[in-house]
């Protein structure tokens, strides 16, 4: 039972890569093909897979980068106020673990919020359909007519026979009329692990510039400050350039522009940071007598 359902498994998995492989090469007769083969399995592994928010790609993608930014923003600035690589670290570390704490809890808190909002405009949805029918019938026909361009005995058909199954019909109101997707039962689950997932990608990517300032320092104990915010920068363009390749894998845009793209704007904060420090360091030198009482 376990072979066959990791068979069935990986053969979905095959012909989801073909299905985005025939859209992104327009190539008709493979999107057939593939259609075709789901038309040999059974009906509970007929439904096309399709990418919706890529799952934990936000949260992962987001911290990542929020968390990679924020700590090299803090070790940029430093380098330019010419601070010591002790406070780089002091700053940096305590920074990240309070702001990828923060952002975790961020996330949980407003993934829940939201989704019991959807549910209780689901609720309300559903009472009126309950109450007055024929009120919400009569507004999707309207949609119907409107958006997809329906006569209105077409749009009638369609919405009285999806108004037999409520459920149904109720989601469908909350897709079309108010453009929310109704969360899945387990939701609070799901914002809980989008919180954890979050932090985690938040602190792991964000300490990653400030771990050249620990690892090669016991390395190499002659290399100067210069050389440590040079490695951090090295360390930081990587990362960010890797970071735009994957979010390419699911936006279907190429991946070096991504890469590029993202190493780009992270670059941009990372001067602003650095010309800031410099900045306020020329200003406390320039009153130096101010600093001194």
């Amino acid at each position: 039972m376990g072979a066959a359902t990791e068979e069935s498994s990986l053969l979905e998995s095959e012909n989801n890569v073909t299905a985005r492989q025939a859209y992104e090469g327009a190539d008709v007769s493979a999107s057939r093909a593939y259609h075709e083969s789901k038309l040999g399995r059974n009906v509970e592994s007929s439904s096309e897979a399709h990418q919706t928010e890529g799952g934990l790609l936000k949260p992962i993608i987001f911290g990542g980068l929020d968390g990679i930014l924020t700590s090299f923003a803090i070790v940029a600035g430093s380098a330019g106020g010419n601070l010591s690589p002790n406070v780089v670290l002091v700053l940096g570390f305590s920074n990240i673990f309070a702001d990828a704490l923060s952002m975790g809890v961020g996330e949980f808190l407003s993934s829940k919020a939201n989704n019991e909002w959807i549910l209780s405009e689901r609720e309300r949805e559903n009472w009126e359909m309950e109450n007055f029918p024929e009120g919400e019938i009569a507004e999707m026909i309207d949609i119907y007519k409107e958006r997809g361009g329906m006569t209105h005995e077409d749009a009638e058909l369609c919405i009285k026979t999806m108004a037999k199954y409520k459920d149904f019909f109720v989601d469908m109101m909350m897709t079309q009329e108010l453009e929310l997707q109704v969360p899945e039962a387990n939701h609070v689950q799901e914002s809980f692990r989008e919180g954890v997932v979050m932090f985690l990608s938040f602190a792991t990517f964000g300490a990653l510039p400030l771990l050249g300032y620990v690892i090669i320092p016991i390395l190499y104990p002659n290399l100067g400050e210069s050389e440590l915010f040079a490695s951090a920068c090295i360390v930081t363009g990587i990362v960010l350039f890797f970071m735009g390749v994957i979010k390419s894998k699911f936006c279907a845009k190429d991946w070096i522009m991504c890469g590029v793209e993202t190493l780009l704007l992270g670059g941009a904060c990372a001067t602003v940071a650095y010309t800031l420090g410099q900045l306020i360091d020329s200003l406390i030198e320039g009153d130096g007598d101010v600093v001194d009482l």
